[in-house]
């Protein structure tokens, strides 16, 4: 059992707290960290909103709250092991760290694992879900928010029908849903071709444009006092028996009294030098953005036997998702690109749009058990972790900024901080 050691005392360095990752939920953890008084200053190693939250689909889903490894996921993985196109994919190499990652994975695929992980993505999507609302209309946030609701849509009847074994936990989380029979999904999505099963319809669901809402995060935190820096790479840090008393950067030397690592998918590699046990591995995600083809779907789809989210701005049309485990190797995958496109022309009458902007990929922090870690680090008295939030950071980030702001504070959090503590890998040995 850890012992809880009382924080070191706030620094008259740099700032009151530092946060490394200027991704959407450094920046959502900055924000609601200076709504509490403190000083921040935020350290990005690339451009603000670089990183995975760039080409994501932007869905704000408790809806997702299922997680990956489920009972059954083993037998799936390996026969799409074998098949680059496929949704999961898993590149064959030598990698150790990927081994171990895979193992933890595998312990997981049982029923009780997967109702609790899911419970605890539930909590932290519903409540970052609300705080995303109050965000939006309080702050007046230009993001491209919209509540329709999300379509789960399938053309075979008998996985739409094994898909329903999700709804129980949904509903144990208070997640309406709704079961759309082929007649019913063709007249409320016309952009559909014909001939799907069905649909399920979650209308607490929502979505946003995920450039714009990070550009709003930070000029949030620069209109509370926050200092972002860009092109700031951290190297390293110093430390004595209280914590973290540095920061090494290309630009210098920064200092504070608590320092919070938002790292995303480079958050295990950071965690290497302070020999931090951290079960994540770098998930490759693609999408693709067009200009708007004529017939756009009215809200966001999962094209869920193909893997494909489909999402609308008024300015845009992105197809996204698929998993690839291939390190951080950082080429654009022909054949995953094209496995896009190719799965959304099963569904949609217009799988393209009429100009191609932009290929996309980014990596995703997975972590074993599909849970962040949102806590003090396990061994530090001022250090706290912010990460492996899968697929689901835009989705979760003001969810864990809030949180990890009631934990630094000492405050009681809207929601049991247990889950989502960082020592839980510690104290179980992984």
């Amino acid at each position: 059992m850890s012992t809880t050691v009382p924080d070191i005392a706030e620094s008259r360095g740099d700032a009151d707290v530092l946060v490394v990752g200027g991704g959407v939920v450094g920046l959502a953890c900055a924000f609601y960290l200076l709504a509490d008084g403190r000083s921040v200053r935020v350290l990005e190693q690339g451009r603000v909103g670089g990183g995975a939250s760039h080409g994501n689909c932007g869905t704000l889903t408790p809806s997702h709250a299922p997680p990956l490894a489920a009972p059954g996921m083993i037998g799936q993985a390996l026969r799409w092991m074998f098949d680059p196109a496929a949704p999961l994919y898993i590149a064959p190499r030598w990698d150790p760290a990927m081994l171990r990652w895979l193992w933890q994975v595998a312990r997981r695929c049982n029923a009780g694992s997967w109702h609790r992980s899911g419970m605890a993505k539930g909590r932290l999507l519903q409540l970052s879900r609300a705080l995303v609302a109050d965000l939006v209309y309080g702050q007046d946030l230009d993001c491209g928010y919209e509540a329709n609701g999300f379509h789960y849509v399938f053309r075979d009847p008998r996985a739409l029908e094994k898909q329903q074994r999700d709804l129980p936990l949904l509903a144990e989380l208070g997640i309406a849903a709704k079961v759309l029979d082929g007649a019913a999904l063709a007249a409320d999505e016309p952009a559909l071709k014909p001939g799907m099963a069905g649909a399920l319809f979650f209308p607490g669901d929502a979505q946003l444009r995920p450039d714009r809402y990070v550009a709003e995060l930070a000029r949030l935190v620069r209109a509370a006092g926050g200092v972002i820096e860009e092109g700031v790479c951290v190297t390293g840090c110093e430390r004595d028996r209280n914590g973290i008393t540095a920061v090494h950067t290309s630009e210098g030397r920064r200092r504070a009294g608590k320092v919070v690592l938002a790292l995303g998918a480079w958050l295990p590699e950071f965690a290497l030098q302070l020999q931090l046990p951290i079960p994540i591995q770098p998930g490759k995600g693609y999408s693709i953005t067009y200009d708007l083809p004529a017939r756009v779907p009215r809200r966001p789809l999962v094209l869920k036997e193909r893997a494909v989210c489909v999402t609308a701005w008024a300015d845009g049309f992105r197809l996204g998702s698929t998993m690839e485990f291939s390190g951080y190797d950082h080429r654009l995958n022909r054949v995953r690109l094209d496995a896009l496109v190719r799965g959304a022309g099963e569904y949609l009458h217009e799988p393209e749009g009429p100009v191609k902007r932009e290929e996309w990929c980014g990596w995703r922090p997975m972590c074993a058990d599909d849970v962040p870690l949102i806590g003090r680090a396990p061994g530090y008295t001022n250090l706290w972790l912010a990460g492996g939030h899968g697929m689901m950071g835009v989705g979760m980030s003001a969810g864990t900024g809030r949180l990890l702001a009631d934990l630094i504070a000492g405050r009681e959090p809207p929601i049991d901080p247990a889950p989502y503590a960082p020592a839980r890998f510690a104290a179980r040995g992984g």
